[in-house]
């Protein structure tokens, strides 16, 4: 199953996914901090994007109920 991710490295956040479980093993070598599994691409990008720095956004469930809610 696809799952997002937000990787950090050197002051940058990129989303990506993953048909399997992200381990220090698997994606260690790409960042130095992982976010997630999302349940939707739209709450990752959300906490891509408004994520930093927002005290309303402070975990994946966070960034999924805001993001749903910011569709309406």
């Amino acid at each position: 199953m696809r799952q997002y991710y937000i990787g950090h490295n050197k002051g940058t956040r990129h989303l990506f996914y993953s048909d399997s479980p992200v381990t220090e093993q698997t994606h260690g070598h790409l960042y130095a901090a992982v976010i997630g599994p999302f349940r939707t691409k739209r709450g990752a990008l959300f906490m891509l994007e408004c994520g930093g720095n927002n005290p309303h956004c402070r975990s994946v469930a966070d960034a999924e109920r805001l993001a749903l809610a910011h569709r309406r």
